[in-house]
């Protein structure tokens, strides 16, 4: 059985989409088939795929019982990497999605017989934790939380680890923090370097070792479509990437 990784942070602009494409296509790079699930109303990982944001069927019509996952999903131009794009309706699941029972299992049960198919399933949520990042989290084995180093970096951390914990005693058991991840960081800048230490002070054992830094390469790539790997495979953006890939799947 495949591994589910969350995405999730409520913060916006830390680099949440960035890391779902980028790190699934470090995946299926790999070798490892790979499925990526854009459960953000905005689409960013859809497009940033090369797939346009009004595709029918899509990851709303799964979660609102309109279409299956099966027939929702659509492979992309990377080998190996498949994709269950958003739509900008999905926007209105926040609102229709708690009136319902069970709603916080919908995707869960969604991936039933998928997650098989796939050795890793990313899961790019929206900035908040809504019902739809709720959604992801209870589908989820483990969670990477994007930090972007700068001054507010620790400032909701700790409601979203509170937010985490809840989940796993009320929905998700198994759920746990695969880590933290280091994002747009400026090495050149005192801000930077205080912030990332900062951060390991406070959560020594959860911050991942690679740092992904503040690379023009890595902002380009989705007007092209496609992830910074095939974008320029050779930038700082591309290796960082990697080596997080590595290191995420090192940490199992």
């Amino acid at each position: 059985m495949g591994t589910i990784y969350a995405i999730a942070n409520q913060k916006g602009g830390v680099g949440k989409t960035t890391t779902a494409v980028n790190v699934a296509a470090c995946i299926a790079e790999a070798g490892y088939p790979t499925l990526l699930v854009d459960i953000d109303a905005q689409a960013n990982a859809t497009v940033g795929l090369g797939h346009p944001k009004d595709r029918q069927p899509n990851v709303y019509g799964v979660l609102s019982g309109e279409a299956s996952a099966f027939d929702a999903i659509v492979p992309t131009t990377i080998e190996n990497l498949s994709l269950l794009p958003s739509h900008p309706d999905l926007a209105g699941a926040s609102m229709e999605l708690p009136r319902q029972a069970g709603s916080e299992g919908r995707l869960r049960d969604a991936l039933v017989g998928i997650r098989e198919r796939f050795a890793y399933t990313i899961l790019d949520c929206p900035p908040s934790l809504g019902p739809l990042t709720v959604n992801a989290l209870v589908a989820a084995d483990r969670v990477i939380v994007p930090v972007q180093t700068e001054y507010f970096a620790l400032e909701g951390l700790a409601g979203l680890l509170d937010t985490l914990a809840l989940i796993q005693r009320e929905l998700n058991p198994r759920l746990a923090v695969a880590g933290m991840l280091l994002t747009m960081h400026d090495g050149r800048t005192r801000l930077a370097r205080d912030v990332e230490r900062e951060v390991r002070e406070h959560f020594p054992a959860l911050v991942f070792d690679t740092v992904i830094p503040r690379n023009v390469r890595i902002s380009e790539a989705p007007s092209y479509g496609r992830p910074v790997i095939h974008h320029d495979p050779h930038c700082a953006g591309a290796d960082a990437y990697f080596e997080l890939a590595k290191e995420v799947a090192a940490r199992g």
